[in-house]
């Protein structure tokens, strides 16, 4: 299956995908970073895939920028959208044209620590566990339905930095797992609210 990555930063989670992507049975046909500097870049060339570089900032608005990304989406005859650390909020003419192909990673267990600085927010609340949810993408900021999570505990001693280096481990098998289910028709989206796994709500 035809797939593209959109990516802001290092890609250590595009390079999970990359190595699993034969047996996983996904085709990168390009990676896309709203960052010309994203280390990941860097990865998907080495991997010898198609990548495209779309700065928000030099457009004047969401959807203008969305746009050319749904160019290169539509010519790479993608079937599946996966976001891996995508740091720009899209449009809800994007998600429109692609709901339920949209998947994206959270760094915290759902719905708990929508947005930023997960890692360090649920040590402030002195959560036990902490982890990492695989979700459809919807217009509401990380609120699509959850798909699959995966968890960590959470060690007196760890910091955010830490701790963030626990979940991503924890990412780099999820991900890639949940990507095979999607590739493999066993899960789909259902009325934008639920998941449907192998036949059956979740």
């Amino acid at each position: 299956m035809n797939g593209v990555v959109l990516i802001s930063g290092n890609g250590s989670n595009l390079q999970s995908i990359i190595d699993n992507a034969s047996g996983i049975d996904l085709n990168i046909s390009c990676v896309i970073s709203s960052n010309s500097d994203a280390y990941g870049l860097k990865r998907a060339e080495k991997a010898g895939i198609a990548t495209a570089v779309i700065d928000h900032q030099l457009f004047d608005s969401r959807f203008k920028a969305d746009k050319e990304i749904m160019k290169v989406i539509d010519d790479s005859r993608a079937v599946v959208i996966i976001l891996a650390g995508y740091l720009r909020i899209l449009s809800p003419e994007f998600i429109e044209k692609y709901i339920g192909k949209i998947l994206n990673i959270h760094p915290s267990l759902l719905p708990k620590f929508k947005g930023l600085n997960t890692h360090q927010r649920a040590i402030d609340a002195a959560e036990k566990i902490h982890g990492a949810s695989v979700h459809f993408v919807t217009e509401e900021l990380d609120g699509g339905p959850v798909i699959a999570q995966s968890s960590v505990e959470i060690d007196s001693t760890d910091n955010a930095k830490s701790l963030a280096s626990k979940v991503l481990n924890k990412e780099h098998i999820l991900y890639p797992k949940i990507i095979h289910w999607y590739t493999q028709g066993k899960i789909k989206l259902i009325d934008n609210q639920n998941v449907q796994l192998d036949g059956q709500i979740i």
